[in-house]
């Protein structure tokens, strides 16, 4: 299991100081020694394929991925025109994380319609595909689009991970992707429901085995903090409730919210928690470390305590 970052947004950094923060937080993170660095987007910040491209153009080694875009915010040709760039800016180490997001972002934020969400992912996945597949005309008509235009970008594409939650989104992840990355799964979902699934895929499709990355909250600190971290973690991350497909996750697993799928403790409880992912079928952890403390000063430290745990695992466990 490679070990890799997640993070987010970071609101306690000043409007002026969060991009030049998130590229220092990426070369920190290579200089660490960490195998991947995912930066989700979300909405009303930082665009996380711009942001990807500059990390990209700061750094050397470490890959670099989106977790996750929104496939109906952008048009695929657009999508892949925008990936491709961010692909080449990253020296081929860029990742392209897609999902399909939730009713309460795309409707209820953007007003767009979210009836047929599975579809609309295959309909992208055409044009991306084809796009993907070197430079050269793209001719594609489906239920949703009609594309026929030239792509000039670059000689080489970005894998696709699919944050596939229910079972037709881990057959697509499998067919048609590298594989899938999560978020809000335990180890038994995983172990028993999504990678079983995304594998069977795979394997029918003629295609190599997929890859399983798990975004999972992380924090090293005492056994009495526990239950305060997995609180804090379900409290700022988690809400479930608000997504009916994280909510049909869950179900397959033991969490009831994101800090049931929390490492939390001390680092012989965080290790072991990690190595039960591994075991679970998870390929690539991407960790989302949780500051504790009361003041800036404590949560600083905290960050740098789970951080430094993490890098001397080394970049795979």
């Amino acid at each position: 299991m490679r070990i890799g970052l997640m993070v987010g947004s970071d609101r306690e950094r000043e409007r002026r100081d969060r991009l030049a923060g998130l590229i220092a937080d990426g070369m920190a993170a290579e200089t660490a020694g960490f195998s991947s660095f995912w930066f989700p987007q979300v909405p009303g910040y930082l665009d996380a394929m711009t942001a990807i491209a500059l990390i990209g153009a700061s750094t050397s080694s470490i890959e670099l991925g989106t977790a996750v875009v929104p496939v109906q915010t952008r048009h695929p040709l657009i999508l892949a025109q925008q990936a491709l760039t961010t692909n080449a800016a990253c020296g081929g180490r860029f990742t392209l994380g897609l999902g399909v997001s939730h009713d309460w972002i795309i409707n209820g934020q953007l007003g767009i319609g979210y009836e047929r969400p599975v579809h609309e992912l295959r309909d992208h996945l055409d044009v991306l595909t084809a796009a993907f597949a070197g430079p050269g005309q793209v001719d594609i008509e489906n239920t949703g689009f009609r594309v026929h235009s030239p792509v000039d970008v670059s000689d080489t594409s970005p894998p696709i991970l699919l944050a596939a939650l229910g079972p037709a989104m881990l057959r697509i992840a499998g067919e048609r992707a590298d594989g899938t990355i999560l978020w809000m799964a335990d180890e038994r979902a995983i172990g028993d429901y999504v990678a079983p699934r995304v594998s069977a895929a795979a394997d029918a499709a003629g295609r190599k085995a997929p890859r399983v990355a798990a975004g999972v909250p992380v924090a090293v600190c005492s056994p009495a903090e526990t239950d305060t971290a997995r609180e804090y973690a379900s409290e700022v991350l988690g809400h479930a409730h608000f997504s009916p497909n994280y909510v049909r996750l869950l179900e397959h697993g033991d969490a009831e919210d994101v800090g049931d799928t929390m490492a939390a403790g001390d680092e012989s409880t965080v290790l072991a928690r990690l190595r039960s992912y591994r075991d679970a079928g998870v390929t690539d952890l991407a960790a989302r470390v949780i500051p504790l403390g009361d003041d800036d000063a404590a949560r600083r430290a905290s960050r740098q305590h789970t951080q430094e745990f993490l890098a001397s695992l080394g970049s795979s466990l």
